[in-house]
Order: structure tokens, then C-alpha cells, then sequence
């Protein structure tokens, strides 16, 4: 979070926080005005001086205390603390020194409490400096009691007021904040689908490339006539993998499972690996469709990479609300299975959509990749 806090448009709303409480700190800027005309109209000599020092001095702590945060989820600095105790001892202290014009100072230090405190602490201090009206009248006693409870009540529902403002203000922050992490979360997620999409569909391509020029490189010797072919096919699915990069890329690329299937068949045979393809059932629903498609792509890329197998038998059906694919081979499986890349991101996609992956070395030789998902399945990820 601290480094969305550091961009040059979080210091400008920062900059507009400060704006907006600075506009509605000076709501109160008639009394202290009407108060320091009445200052200069009755006071004379050293106590014209010093109610004008403090005046001045509590005009200045208001607007600091009330202004030092940049924003209403940061807590008070150790000087803005320092200055919310002068402007306290003030508050309680000037309508004693100077008398009974000064009782409306507890209404200001409401108004701070509501803006600055933390949040357990604000009400409570809200309701003090209400309280702190009638107290200075007792310690006076120069003043009705209705007066009294006017000024208090006055306080008090300042007070609410402000504290429903900052709390509009910091749900707004916190909306910010999370709204950022949205934004974050979402280009993560989507480098993360771009990277399984490239893996899956280079891995899958470069493979055949490979299988391709190994049989043209064969060929050049024996049956130079057929090496046209074979770089021909090279080229097709060179193309094919660029076209395929460019649209996941762009978020648009289908996995059809035919046309998966289809791709398995040459593949295999290229590979020198005898396919066997069954399917049963009506079409699978498109979201479904294309998770397969996903899984026969990475499937048979792991057969033609490690397994040295022979036979490769794949298998689409459907049990009740749910489909499977099981993709099995008679190739020699690795000593310690270890899901690679590959396989992680097949699990993430059905986990996604509420499937599952079920991957590892048959007994006595051979290794099976099962997928399951319900027909209902969600967009994969």
C-alpha cells in the first residue's frame, strides 16, 4: 500500500483533502472573528495583548492540528500531538482567564477531536469537549443554564456531523485503496494467463517443429524429393503458433477440442506415436470444449517430450453432469513425478471452472493425465 500512497495523483488527493477540511475548519471563522472585535473593543493595556497572543496562537493551532494529517486514516505525527495538547489546554483555559465571550473554544476542540483522533477515541473526545462547555459555566458561573445547554448541544452535534463527514471521506480512501489492488490483482492475473497461454501453445508448436525437422533432416539423404513437404509443414505450423501468440495475447484464442484432437493426431504420428482417439456423448458445452482443448494440448506435448512411448490413447466422455478426458501412454515414466509448469497451469484453469487434474505414473509402466469438469463449468481463467 505505501507505494500507491507515494503517486504523484495520491499527493494530489491528499492535497485536496487538506483543501476541502481546510474549507470547512474556517465554518468557524465568524465567532473567532466576532470574538477578537469584542477583544479589541473591551480589552486594553496587557490584557488587550495577551488575549490577542492566545487568540492568534489558538487561531493557528486550529488550522495545524486540523490540517497535519494527509489524509483521515493517518494517525497523528508525534508534533501534531504535541500541538492537539496546546490547542486542549487553551481550549479549557482562555474561557477562564478571560471570561464568559470565550465559551464557545470547546466547540472547535469538538471539531478537532471529530477530525483528527483515531477512531476509538473521536466520539469519546467529541463528547468531552461538549461536556467541557458546562464545566467552564460552573467554574464561571457568569452564564444561563440555558445558555449552557445551547453551546453543549451546539458542540455535540457539530461534532456528530464531522465524524459522519470523515467517515464518508475515509470509505472513499479505502476505496481508493482497494480499487488499486483490483487493478493490481487484474494484471497480475493476466500476466499469469498470458504466461500459461504461451506455454502451452509454444510448447506445444515448437515440439512439432522440432519432430518436423528432424524427419526433414532425415529425409535430405534418402528422399530429398519429400523435404519440400516437410518444411512446408514446418512453415504452416510456425505460422500457426504466431498467429495462435498473437491471439492469446489479445485475450481472443479459442481451444476448440477437435481441432485440438486433430493437431494430436499429427502430432503424434510425427512423433513416431501411435494415437487412438474416443469420443462419446453430444458436444461439450464451449467453455468445457476449450479446457480440454487446453488439456489434450498439454497432455500430448508431455507424451511426445519425455515418455518414449508407442501408443497414446485418448478418451472424451461424459458421466452424468460431469466430463472427462483421459489421455494415457505405454511410455516409460519418470523415476519422481514432478508437476511442471505445464501441468500447474491446467490445474489452475479446471480448479478455476470447478474441475480437477489427476496426473502421474501408471503401474507397471505408462503415465495417465485424467481432467474432469462439470458441464456447468465457469470461464476458465
Amino acid at each position: 500500500m505505501t507505494g500507491f500512497w507515494e503517486t504523484p495523483s495520491s499527493r494530489e488527493r491528499d492535497g485536496t483533502t487538506r483543501l476541502r477540511r481546510a474549507a470547512g475548519l474556517s465554518t468557524g471563522l465568524p465567532f473567532l472573528a466576532w470574538l477578537m472585535a469584542e477583544v479589541v473593543a473591551d480589552y486594553s493595556g496587557t490584557r488587550l495583548a495577551l488575549a490577542l497572543l492566545a487568540l492568534v496562537a489558538y487561531i493557528v493551532l486550529y488550522y495545524a492540528v486540523g490540517l497535519i494529517q494527509a489524509n483521515f486514516l493517518a494517525p497523528l505525527p508525534p508534533l501534531g500531538m504535541v500541538m492537539f495538547a496546546a490547542f486542549a489546554v487553551l481550549t479549557l483555559a482562555l474561557p477562564v482567564a478571560f471570561g464568559t465571550r470565550w465559551l464557545g473554544l470547546p466547540i472547535y476542540l469538538a471539531i478537532i477531536c471529530a477530525l483528527t483522533l483515531p477512531w476509538r477515541y473521536a466520539t469519546w473526545g467529541a463528547l468531552g469537549s461538549s461536556a467541557a462547555c458546562g464545566a467552564q459555566a460552573a467554574l464561571i458561573g457568569e452564564i444561563d443554564a440555558e445558555v449552557v445547554v445551547q453551546v453543549t448541544l451546539s458542540a455535540f452535534a457539530l461534532s456528530i456531523m464531522l465524524l459522519g463527514f470523515r467517515h464518508s471521506r475515509v470509505l472513499v480512501v479505502r476505496l481508493r485503496r482497494a480499487q488499486a489492488d483490483v487493478r493490481r490483482l487484474a494484471a497480475t492475473e493476466e500476466r499469469l494467463r498470458i504466461a500459461r497461454d504461451l506455454h502451452d501453445l509454444l510448447g506445444h508448436s515448437l515440439s512439432l517443429i522440432v519432430l518436423k525437422s528432424e524427419v526433414a533432416r532425415r529425409l535430405a539423404g534418402r528422399s530429398p524429393e519429400r523435404v519440400p513437404k516437410e518444411i512446408a509443414d514446418i512453415e504452416a505450423v510456425a505460422r500457426k503458433a504466431l498467429a495462435d501468440v498473437r491471439a492469446a495475447v489479445s485475450g481472443y484464442r479459442s481451444r476448440d477440442l477437435a481441432e485440438e484432437l486433430d493437431s494430436a493426431r499429427a502430432v503424434l504420428a510425427a512423433a513416431g506415436v501411435e494415437p487412438t482417439v474416443r469420443t462419446s456423448g453430444t458436444p461439450l458445452p464451449e467453455t468445457v470444449d476449450g479446457l480440454f482443448g487446453w488439456a489434450v494440448r498439454e497432455g500430448v506435448t508431455n507424451v511426445v517430450r519425455h515418455s518414449r512411448a508407442s501408443h497414446c490413447k485418448i478418451t472424451v466422455a461424459r458421466e452424468g453432469d460431469r466430463a472427462t478426458l483421459e489421455i494415457r501412454d505405454d511410455g516409460t515414466p519418470p523415476d519422481t513425478f514432478v508437476a511442471g509448469n505445464g501441468l500447474t497451469g491446467l490445474s489452475e484453469r479446471l480448479a478455476g471452472a470447478g474441475g480437477s487434474v489427476d496426473a502421474g505414473p501408471l503401474p507397471g509402466g505408462g503415465f495417465r493425465l485424467a481432467v474432469r469438469a462439470p458441464l456447468t463449468a465457469g470461464s476458465p481463467g
